[in-house]
Parts: structure tokens; sequence; C-alpha cells
């Protein structure tokens, strides 16, 4: 029995990392059949609202508090900065560069938290702690690591093509031949996404205090943020072309991302929380990198770069680090706070709650450790 209570969440966290990497590549075979990343957002959190509706209503409508003018700015807040920002910002990422390049630096994702956090007196240093010494070597890993995916490609590795021929991603490869990707811009994208990321955790941290109702929150979040692509995207692609789902793959995405990445996933994140904690969901989030590199290379011909191995193991190092350190500093044998700051980090910790918050690459979600 207890072998089965240990297998479980393995499976459930496995199942999602390979959502997870399903949703890259419907979104990368969308974006490279001329949808727009404001489009797609948009759709991908309209049957995201739709998808998380019956949660938040089955399962909180006797326990949700009451929404307030002030809660409803914040969740405002987090859609902006969690659901749309991050989500536009990745997939334009997405657009010009790969799936195995956005998997990557998505990781750097604990130590910007950590670094925001510690500017807005949420986290604390404690430089002369192993712990504390652990998340800045992990922070200036997963830094260095992100400007060598950025700026530096190298050659690549002499890994012979895959045998396995998909003749969609081969057409949609071919026909987006004559389009320029830019890879510094995709990887900035991606990086600026994750900030955008870390700051809705530093804003939601305050909110799950006052709001501890997280299918709500997530889909007034999504409901926000479908709203504002819609208006924006309505202003900027005015076309009725640039919104017909007429091809395939663009449904498929929309429905995959927002069903699967948002519903599915968010419900066996928080069952695999409520029995691991937090941190055991957060240590699979390289295994979505493993994944992606595999597939991306077996059935999209995707070179694998020097300065992308080199950046993704800085960046997977720097993430172990980061996690170690907050891991052990959580332990209360380890816990050194500096006076002054007891009380912020009392009332706004975003260690095990929110430092671990999973992100399905695009798509955040709120959990509670």
């Amino acid at each position: 029995m207890r072998m089965l209570d240990d297998l479980m969440p393995f499976l459930a966290m496995v199942t999602v990392q390979l959502g997870y990497a399903g949703m890259n590549f419907t979104s990368k075979l969308a974006l490279d059949s001329g949808m727009k990343p404001l489009v797609l957002v948009a759709y991908r959190q309209m049957f995201a609202t739709l998808a998380t509706i019956p949660f938040a209503y089955f399962i909180e409508w006797k326990t949700r508090p009451k929404i307030t003018w002030p809660i409803l700015f914040q969740i405002f807040l987090c859609s902006v900065t969690g659901a749309t920002g991050n989500q536009v910002l990745y997939f334009v990422g997405l657009e010009n560069s790969t799936p195995t390049i956005g998997c990557a630096l998505t990781n750097i994702l604990p130590a910007i938290t950590f670094v925001l956090a510690v500017i807005f007196r949420q986290e604390y240093v404690g430089i002369k702690t192993k712990p504390g010494q652990a998340k800045v070597f992990g922070t200036i890993m997963c830094v260095g690591g992100a400007m060598v995916l950025s700026f530096y490609h190298g050659k690549t590795f002499g890994i012979p093509n895959s045998s396995i021929h998909w003749k969609y991603a081969e057409k949609m490869s071919e026909e987006n031949s004559g389009n320029k990707s830019n890879l510094i811009l995709g990887s900035i994208a991606i990086i600026a996404s994750s900030i955008s990321w870390a700051a809705w955790v530093i804003i939601q941290t305050k909110l799950s205090k006052k709001f501890p109702a997280p299918y709500t929150c997530t889909t007034l979040m999504c409901l926000i943020s479908s709203i504002m692509c819609s208006v924006i995207g309505l202003i900027v692609e005015r076309k009725r072309a640039a919104w017909k789902l007429n091809a395939t793959i663009r449904l498929v995405s929309a429905l995959y991302s927002g069903i699967v990445c948002s519903a599915l996933a968010f419900c066996l994140i928080v069952w695999s929380i409520q029995r691991k904690g937090p941190l055991y969901v957060s240590v699979f989030s390289p295994l979505l990198l493993v994944i992606v590199a595999i597939v991306s290379w077996a059935l999209f011909q995707e070179k694998l770069f020097i300065g992308t191995a080199i950046g993704s193991v800085f960046i997977v190092t720097g993430l172990y680090a980061v996690l170690w350190g907050k891991d052990k500093e959580l332990k209360p044998d380890n816990v050194t706070v500096e006076p002054e700051l007891t009380k912020d980090a009392e009332s706004g910790d975003i260690g095990q709650q929110q430092l671990f918050c999973t992100r399905s690459n695009g798509n955040i979600h709120h959990v509670e450790g």
C-alpha cells in the first residue's frame, strides 16, 4: 500500500510533464502555421476558463471567501503578469526559438523569484548559512546558463538525424523555413516571461492569504486574460483570417493547452502537493526538458547546439541548488531568520507555498503547500 502511495504521485507528475511537453509541440506547430501569440493565448484562456469553472463552482462554492474590489484588483494584476504577460511573451519566444530552448530557460524561475522576493522583502538571503549560499550560487548558475543559451550557440553535436518522419511536422517546417526566426529575441522573450511569472508569484503570495480559493482565482485569472487578449488582439489583428481556427493544429493547440495544461494538470499538481509537498513537484521540472529535447530531435529534426547543452546544464544545476537551499532553510533546525525580516517572511513567505509553483510553460497555476 505504501508503495502505491509513493507510485501514484510519481506517475501523476510524469503525466503532467508529458502533458506540458505536448503543449510545447502543439503550440509551436500552431505558431508556425501563422497563428499569432495573442490569438493563441486568447483562445487558450477561453478554453481554460470553461475547463476550470466546474472545479471552482463545485469544490469551492461553500468555502469561497467574498470577492471584494481590492481582491478583484489583485486578481487582475495576477492575470496581467501571470497569464497575459507571461504567456504572450513565452509564445513570442517559442515562435522565435525551439521547444528545447523554451523548456530550458523556464527553469530559471526559482532564481528570478528568489531575487524579486529579496527585493520586496518576502525572502532573506542568509549569505552566512549554507542554504543561503546555495540559493545565491544557484541563482548565479541560472543567470549564467540563461546568458549562454541566449547569446552562444556554437557548433551542433554530431548526432545523426532521426529515422522517424512526421510528415505534418516536416510540412510545417518547410512552410515556415522562409520566416526568419531570431534566437536571441526568442531567448530574451522567454526570460522576460519568467520575470513576469516571478512578479505574479510575489503578488499571488499576498493574495493567497486573503483569498484562499485557488480554483476560483485561476478561473477569474483566465477569464480576465481571455478578455484582455481578445481586446488587444482585435486591435492588433483585425483580419478575420487571423482568428479562424480553420487549421486543425490551431484548434487542437488551443483546446489542448486550455483543458490539459490548465484543468487536468492543475488538479494533478494540487493532488501531488497535498501528498508529497511542493518541493517534490518542483524536482520534476527538468524531466520536461529531457522529454522535449528527445522528441524534438526525433520528430522535428531539431539540432542540438553545444551552447544549448551547456546552458541547460548550468540552469538545471542552479535550479537544484536553489531548491536544495530552500528545502534546508525550511527545516526548523536550519531556520536563522534575521530579526528585521521575520515579520515579512511570516506574512508573505513564498518559500514552501509559492516559490515552487508549477508552470506549464506559459500557463500559471496557484497551488497551496
